[in-house]
């Protein structure tokens, strides 16, 4: 087995956690790889960086490749494709404090918990229009808002104005009166509620329970050319998710995190995100965000080839694109075959089929797995609403 060294691309957020945990830990060096992290300012770079080379792979927005196959947002040369899913969830909704007092006075409780009445709330009290920071076009945060607002009789984004903000530099954006309201990952949502310019609304997996965040992107021309380096780095990573997704993993990860070169700021925050407790007000209320982020526990890592197409379909229908044919064109970037392929000989237990009917599960639901039986967590749409591709 060849050594290597992979340069590899992050953003400054929790989620990037189990490329860390895979270099911190030595996941990466079990596989006789090393792993060099080049820290991104922003998705734009994350995505370029490694759309012209700079780097091997990528934590990346999930719908960046599927936006890339369907030839929207630029980019550079050459296919992106995910290799597996980093994380699901782990993103936070919120509002500037002005526009929370008004939503509060007009009878809002503000229990993190009920989408339906916090999106009503946020509608009846929003100024027109709506100003959303995101942290790119092509992102889960901005679809589950879009498909939330939408669902409650807001078409969106038609009557949002969308602002793309690098997710640390959100709680400046608030400060400075350019947007209403956000979504992004943590720590940045915390980080804007304690700077006191913000008021948290809602976690984003009270939307869509089980929404895959991020994942490991990479050229599609390396995959090919170096399928063994490419299956090193899933088991990696998948090591790492494993080992993340316990109590005492997290604790440490959290400390991992704060250090300088990756997210800056105190473990404490890291912490929160990690265990799901919120802080949600200037008061310090807590409230329990249960599976608020996951990176291994029930098929987390799993590259779904229907989630990628409800992306597919998500964007063709804004942007006018032929709908089956988008469903198709994201299916193929999330590679569950080489997902599959790497895994083949761990104990990795998979689901036996690479697509699902999306939404369908309104409860955890023991399915078949390649080795043994296994949960499936549930993963509704706040309206009721499913997604089936039809593949």
């Amino acid at each position: 087995m060849r050594s290597a060294t992979l340069n590899i691309g992050f953003v400054p957020l929790v989620d990037c956690a189990p490329l860390v945990v895979a270099h911190e830990m030595g996941f990466a060096a079990d596989e006789g790889i090393a792993i060099s992290l080049k820290r991104a300012p922003s998705w734009a770079t994350a995505r370029d960086a490694l759309s012209f080379g700079q780097v091997v792979a990528a934590h990346m927005l999930a719908p960046v490749p599927v936006a890339m196959a369907l030839g929207l947002g630029g980019g550079g040369v050459g296919a992106m494709d995910a290799l597996s899913v980093l994380s699901v969830n782990g993103t936070l909704i919120g509002v500037s404090a002005e526009l929370g007092a008004r939503m509060r006075d007009a009878g809002h409780s503000f229990d993190f918990a009920d989408p339906v009445a916090a999106g009503r709330a946020l509608i009846s009290a929003a100024p027109e229009p709506l100003r959303v920071g995101v942290p790119f076009p092509f992102s889960m945060h901005a679809e589950l808002v879009f498909y939330w607002l939408s669902a409650l009789g807001h078409p969106s984004p038609q009557s949002l104005s969308i602002h793309t903000v690098p997710p640390p530099l959100m709680g400046d954006a608030i400060r400075a009166g350019e947007i209403d309201a956000f979504c992004v990952g943590e720590p940045w949502g915390s980080k804007a509620l304690e700077s006191g310019v913000g008021q948290l609304l809602l976690p984003g997996n009270a939307i869509w329970a089980q929404a895959p965040e991020k994942v490991l992107a990479v050229r599609r021309d390396w995959a090919e050319a170096e399928p063994d380096l490419s299956s090193r780095l899933i088991r990696a990573v998948w090591h790492a998710g494993r080992w993340l997704d316990t109590p005492d993993g997290r604790s440490l990860a959290a400390e991992m995190l704060s250090r300088r070169e990756y997210l800056d700021v105190a473990p404490d925050q890291i912490e929160r995100a990690l265990t799901g407790q919120i802080i949600v007000n200037s008061a310090g209320d807590v409230r329990s965000a249960p599976r608020f982020v996951g990176f291994h526990s029930f098929a987390a890592t799993f590259p779904w080839r229907s989630q990628a197409a409800w992306m597919g379909d998500r964007l063709a229908a804004r942007t006018g694109l032929d709908r089956a044919q988008a469903m198709r064109a994201a299916s193929a970037v999330f590679r569950s075959d080489l997902y599959r392929a790497a895994l083949a000989n761990s104990s990795a237990n998979l689901p036996t089929a690479s697509s699902r009917v999306e939404g369908a599960l309104t409860e955890d639901a023991l399915v078949a797995g390649t080795r043994r039986e296994f949960l499936l967590p549930k993963n509704a749409f706040f309206d009721g609403k499913t997604f089936d591709p039809g593949f």
